[in-house]
């Protein structure tokens, strides 16, 4: 684990683990990821930014576990799960879905999937 990275979950050390399970699994899954830590957020990319991670809130109420991260991507279409904590279309025929991971057993293959279908989305624009 780098520097960088140590420094972006010093606040939020709990949610560390769960993040090196996801990156383990993007970058053993999907070909040639590069990652990029920033202060409010860590991006996987390919020719493009596919996904990111941060502390966005996107679920608030009683249903929000304490810790967590939130996930970020980008697909061609709207997804209607009922695991999407929030979808917008910032542009025609480009969604942008958020997903609060509290949990390891989140990080499952349908999730997968989907960063599988955001990373060749992100490849594939002009």
């Amino acid at each position: 684990m780098d520097e960088k990275t140590l420094f972006f979950f010093a606040k939020k050390p709990e949610s560390l683990p769960l993040y090196e399970q996801l990156e383990h699994r993007i970058q053993s899954e999907i070909q040639d990821v590069s990652v990029k830590v920033q202060k409010t957020q860590i991006s996987f990319y390919n020719r493009r930014l596919f996904a990111c991670v941060s502390f966005t809130k996107v679920r608030t109420g009683p249903q929000k576990p304490r810790h967590g991260l939130t996930l970020t991507f980008g697909l061609g279409r709207r997804l209607d799960s009922p695991r999407i904590d929030a979808a917008t279309e910032p542009y025609p025929s480009r969604w942008t879905h958020h997903i609060f991971l509290s949990d390891a057993a989140e990080i499952d293959g349908e999730l997968m999937a989907w960063l599988q279908e955001a990373s060749a989305f992100s490849a594939g624009k002009r």
